[in-house]
C-alpha cells in the first residue's frame, strides 16, 4: 500500500532554517510528480510546492525564493529545504502523492 512518511518538522526561530523530508513507498516513485502541502490553523490547505517525474518545480509565491523541493528517486524520497522562515510559515506541512496523504509534520516558528 502507499505510504508517505514526513519528518523533519520542529520549533525553530524566524530567519531560521528547516529541511522536511518524505519516505514514499508503495508506488514507483520514479514515474510521479511529488507535492509538497501546508494548513495552518483556522486556515485551508495550500500548495507549496510540486516537483515534477523530471525534477521540474513549482512554488507558491510566498515561498518563491525561500524554499526548495528536491527529489532522490534512488532514496524514494521527496525534500523541502526551507530558509528564511517566517512566523507565517507556521503549519503543519503533508507530503502528497497519486491522492495519497502522509500525517503531516508540524513547522513552528517563533521567538
Amino acid at each position: 500500500q502507499v505510504q508517505l512518511v514526513e519528518a523533519g518538522g520542529g520549533l525553530v526561530q524566524p530567519g531560521g532554517s528547516l529541511r522536511l523530508s518524505c519516505a514514499a513507498s508503495g508506488f514507483t516513485f520514479s514515474r510521479h510528480s511529488m507535492s509538497w502541502y501546508r494548513q495552518a490553523p483556522g486556515k485551508e490547505r495550500e500548495l507549496v510546492a510540486r516537483i515534477a517525474e523530471n525534477h521540474g518545480t513549482n512554488y507558491a509565491d510566498s515561498v518563491k525564493g525561500r524554499f526548495t523541493i528536491s527529489r532522490d528517486n534512488g532514496k524514494n524520497t521527496v525534500y523541502l529545504q526551507m530558509n528564511s522562515l517566517k512566523p507565517e510559515d507556521t503549519a503543519v506541512y503533508y507530503c502528497n502523492a497519486i491522492g495519497y496523504w502522509g500525517q503531516g509534520t508540524l513547522v513552528t516558528v517563533s521567538s
